[in-house]
């Protein structure tokens, strides 16, 4: 069975390491909850941009929930048409 898998970017943009770390922390903990929804063998890259700084876990989560279902269906589209793969995952 293929193993799910979850990256995150967040670059210097976003701010200092203390803040970047936050975020990073923030977004794994999100994800975290929503890990076992994904399909078996999805590959998510989530990357924040730098107003991801300043927002609450809440926003963050209410962004990132949206961002997935949009791959998803995006996924489901592309599966259709190309057997054994799976579409790339946006952010």
């Amino acid at each position: 069975m293929p193993c799910t898998s979850v990256g995150f970017i967040v670059s210097r943009a976003v701010g200092n390491s203390v803040t970047r770390h936050r975020v990073t922390r923030q977004l794994r903990h999100l994800m975290r909850e929503r890990y076992r929804s994904l399909p078996a063998g999805t590959g998510v890259v989530v990357r924040a941009l730098p107003a991801a700084a300043g927002r609450s876990s809440a926003d963050l989560g209410n962004s990132l929930e949206r961002a997935l279902e949009r791959a998803l269906v995006r996924g489901r589209a592309g599966s259709t048409s190309r057997t054994g793969s799976s579409a790339p995952a946006s952010s």
